[in-house]
């Protein structure tokens, strides 16, 4: 499939790593450790593009005319999953603001259900990258991306590891020009919502509550 604000990262760092994390003997600590790093090579791409502005610093010699950027930058993980992510996008932006979003999928509607939000006032201020490792049936990508639209931001951006067709297409169906930054885009949903190949429940692997 073809959407031209879906961005698939195939640097082979990224696709090494995803594979790793896919595979189904990857303990919990890898796998926490492979998503972490995944965050940051991922942020990187999805801010490729951000404005900066110019300053003047002194180096050990003299000054010099040098850049930032221009704006604060906001992550806002789906809960929890989304948090493995956000750790690693920490690592690379010291200065990133995380703001959080509660919420489950109902196993019978398979939509989500919001139970908590956190965000820093001026969340409009700046681009905000919402992120979850999976873009599976896209209803919380949806549910996320609506409310933020309502708080008035405007620079919005889509992190996920994993994204399925279905999911993307309902994203761009509701939420169109916001771009879509993954690792791969996997065939389809099986009947339970679950993306496949995919790489399992990522909250279940990241903290270790499989059953």
């Amino acid at each position: 499939m073809s959407h031209r604000h879906v961005h698939r990262i195939e640097h082979p760092l990224v696709q090494h790593l995803l594979d790793e994390a896919r595979d189904r003997r990857t303990p919990t600590p890898r796998f926490r450790q492979i998503v972490r790093i995944l965050g940051s090579l991922l942020a990187y791409e999805a801010t490729r593009d951000l404005a900066m502005v110019g300053h003047a610093i002194e180096t050990p010699l003299e000054g010099m005319r040098a850049t930032r950027l221009s704006g604060p930058i906001t992550a806002v993980p789906v809960l929890r999953a989304g948090l493995g992510l956000a750790e690693g996008m920490q690592d690379l932006i010291p200065d990133l603001r995380v703001g959080h979003l509660g919420m489950f999928r109902d196993e019978d509607r398979l939509e989500p259900v919001s139970y908590y939000r956190k965000l820093p006032a001026d969340i409009a201020a700046g681009p905000v990258l919402v992120v979850d490792p999976m873009l599976a049936t896209g209803g919380s990508a949806v549910a996320a991306l609506t409310l933020l639209l309502e708080r008035g931001c405007r620079d919005l951006r889509f992190v996920c590891m994993v994204a399925a067709p279905e999911g993307i297409e309902r994203l761009a169906g509701v939420c169109g020009e916001v771009p879509i930054y993954t690792a791969a885009v996997d065939r389809q949903l099986n009947e339970r919502g679950y993306i496949l190949p995919g790489l399992g429940d990522a909250g279940d692997r990241l903290y270790g509550t499989l059953a």
